[in-house]
């Protein structure tokens, strides 16, 4: 025993060190909450359990005698993967419900399964693995995983490099699984579990140096990017959108704050999910907000509005907003400002008069 610990400890002494860095750095962590925190150490956890039954694995390939445990355990590496993946999005993508490990439960009951008829694998009699006819399954699963991955955290990101990268670089690492595999052969599955914890830490050190530029609520940049933004390339900016959200206030006294954070939380993704690399986001302030938007027609403008307020619609909340657009750089930023606030307004005046509501004072 001690010496398969040793030889455990040697062919996972990086994968050692980094789920320890990892689990310290998020011990001394002030920026993400306790939530997330909780569930990334949960997959430091997952990964850490599935090197060891990869290790005891290999080590139990060619003995005979243990090929019932071996193939349990080979059901068991199958399915940990899109779990581990689902585990991520669980953790790192705003909104994600429990429902997003429904795939994955799906996958190991067909795992389960094929240790009794080899619907997905089984074991030859030498000991060798045999794919079944839905074999190459665990692939699929990793793949869709993956791109819902992708998808899902570019949606809420603000589209900058800064994001961009570690999110591409999190799919590389899970999206590898894919395809080395199928060139340097099952001996792959003795890295997975490094390159998994690499890309986590990676993806978590990426984010710490992103996060003083986001609003810690809503996952917009915050105020401080903002005033940054507007005095950067004054000339590139070609519209300004400015947004207040209707009801706050008596969504916070009726409901509760947990309620108004929810509700800002919810508009701030519609607003994520309707912008565009050269349309930035930023919260300013309670439920202000304001959207950059830099060599774009006044056309991609309306275009991008339309598309705000499509998102909004299919939540419960409302939202005001209006725009100042310039073609030229004629305008300053200040008198950009102004127009696009006046415009909010009168939407804003606009919703209370069509819905009846008067604005609310506590």
């Amino acid at each position: 025993m001690i010496k398969l610990i040793k030889e455990f400890i040697l062919q996972n002494w990086s994968l050692l060190l980094i789920l320890i860095a990892f689990a310290a750095l998020l011990k001394s962590n002030v920026f993400l909450d306790k939530k997330t925190v909780r569930r990334m150490y949960v997959l430091i956890i997952s990964v850490f359990l599935l090197s060891v039954i990869v290790f005891t694995e290999f080590c139990l390939e060619g003995r005979g005698t243990f090929n019932n445990l071996r193939i349990i355990l080979i059901a068991i590496r199958y399915s940990a993967t899109p779990f581990i993946i689902a585990m991520t999005l669980y953790t790192l993508a705003k909104k994600e419900r429990w429902f997003i490990f429904i795939p994955a439960i799906l996958f190991t009951l067909l795992n389960i399964l094929s240790l009794f008829n080899g619907l997905v694998f089984s074991l030859a009699d030498d000991g060798k693995l045999l794919r079944g006819p839905l074999g190459y399954l665990p692939y699929v699963a990793v793949g869709g995983y993956c791109v819902f991955l992708v998808f899902s955290l570019l949606q809420q990101g603000n589209k900058l490099a800064g994001e961009i990268f570690p999110t591409l670089f999190l799919c590389l690492a899970f999206g590898s699984g894919l395809i080395l595999p199928f060139v340097i052969g099952k001996d792959y599955s003795k890295i997975f579990c490094t390159n998994i914890a690499i890309a986590l830490f990676v993806y978590y050190d990426f984010s710490i140096l992103q996060i003083t530029k986001k609003d810690p609520l809503t996952g917009l940049l915050n105020r401080q990017a903002y005033d940054s933004a507007i005095h950067d390339n004054k000339k590139d900016i070609s519209s300004l959108i400015s947004i207040d959200m209707n009801g706050l206030k008596e969504i916070n006294d009726m409901q509760g704050h947990a309620a108004g954070d929810d509700a800002l939380e919810t508009v701030a993704l519609c607003f994520a999910r309707a912008t565009k690399p050269k349309e930035l986001a930023y919260r300013i302030g309670g439920d202000e907000f304001m959207i950059i938007c830099r060599h774009t027609g006044e056309s991609e403008v309306e275009r991008l509005i339309e598309r705000i307020r499509k998102n909004i619609s299919k939540t419960k909340y409302h939202c005001a907003i209006g725009y100042s657009y310039t073609s030229d750089g004629s305008k300053t930023i200040d008198e950009m400002l102004k127009e696009s606030d006046e415009k909010m307004y009168l939407d804003k005046e606009a919703y209370y008069i069509k819905t009846g509501k008067a604005k609310y004072r506590s």
